[in-house]
């Protein structure tokens, strides 16, 4: 009796440990969800009728969020056009040095932004090579919106990146294969197979950058504090005015960014619940 008694034991403990286990994760991620979704939530009941309100009347802030969304959009755009590539080359290709080109890519995403910001004030102010050459040319980086975009690209390009090198990984390289056999080049394989296949892994890719790119500040306020975009303005207002002046501002630009990524998470959840 007792050695059958035994292994009943065992396993009645295992499975109140793995209840107790389940109870404990389940807890720590409702905590955690609060956290996040909390802060946000508050943000935008307690400034988002303001905002509203305020669009109407204030040209300012309209016109911070005007170049706000040109800005990252034209950012968004660049990291598109040369990130795709790279990405492509990264989900494909081993090669000596892959390691550090993957390094060097999602550094910007894990230093302070205010280090990215002084690191391309060395790169593009006017006492630098490369800056003083563009300003030689009639082109100045520094305090123009041509500093917010290299701020957004900067911080936001590797988002794109690495969701595209993860969009491509998942086509099965079997696809372009055949294509080639059948007498397509490269990059006529590329057109035709993979990127309509990793087409949605791209446009979420996408608009996650933009979003980014919509909600930066530490890197924008070191290139360009004038002209504002929205975050610098909200800054801006609340150093100089208080809460109540920069909630408004704030509650719209997290509008701003929450509203492409839920029309994206929405948008891929019907696509799988849908029927195949």
């Amino acid at each position: 009796m007792s050695a059958g008694a035994e292994p009943l034991t065992t396993v009645q403990s295992s499975r109140s440990a793995h209840r107790v286990l389940a109870v404990f994760a389940a807890l720590a991620s409702s905590l955690l969800l609060l956290f996040l979704a909390v802060p946000i939530g508050k943000l935008i009941g307690a400034g988002g009728v303001a905002g509203v309100r305020q669009l109407a009347s204030d040209a300012e802030l309209r016109g911070a969020l005007a170049l706000t969304t040109v800005t990252a959009t034209a950012a968004t755009l660049l990291g598109v056009l040369g990130g795709t590539p790279l990405a492509y080359l990264l989900a494909r290709r081993d090669f000596r040095g892959r390691a550090v080109v993957s390094a060097v890519l999602d550094l910007p995403l894990l230093i302070p932004h205010p280090v990215a910001g002084i690191a391309l004030l060395l790169l593009l102010g006017r006492e630098s090579a490369l800056g003083g050459a563009l300003l030689s040319a009639g082109l100045r980086v520094v305090g123009t919106p041509l500093g917010i975009v290299a701020a957004m690209l900067f911080v936001a390009a590797p988002l794109f990146i690495s969701g595209a090198r993860e969009a491509f990984a998942r086509v099965n390289p079997r696809y372009e294969a055949v294509a080639r056999t059948l007498g397509d080049p490269p990059l006529r394989a590329f057109l035709r197979i993979t990127l309509p296949l990793s087409q949605r892994g791209l446009i979420a890719s996408a608009v996650v950058m933009w979003a980014r790119a919509v909600s930066e500040f530490g890197a924008i306020v070191v290139l360009t504090y004038n002209p504002k975009v929205a975050s610098v303005l909200s800054y801006d207002r609340f150093t100089s005015f208080g809460l109540r002046e920069a909630l408004p501002v704030a509650a719209v630009l997290a509008v701003l960014a929450l509203i492409p990524l839920t029309a994206l998470r929405t948008l891929r959840g019907a696509d799988d619940g849908a029927p195949q």
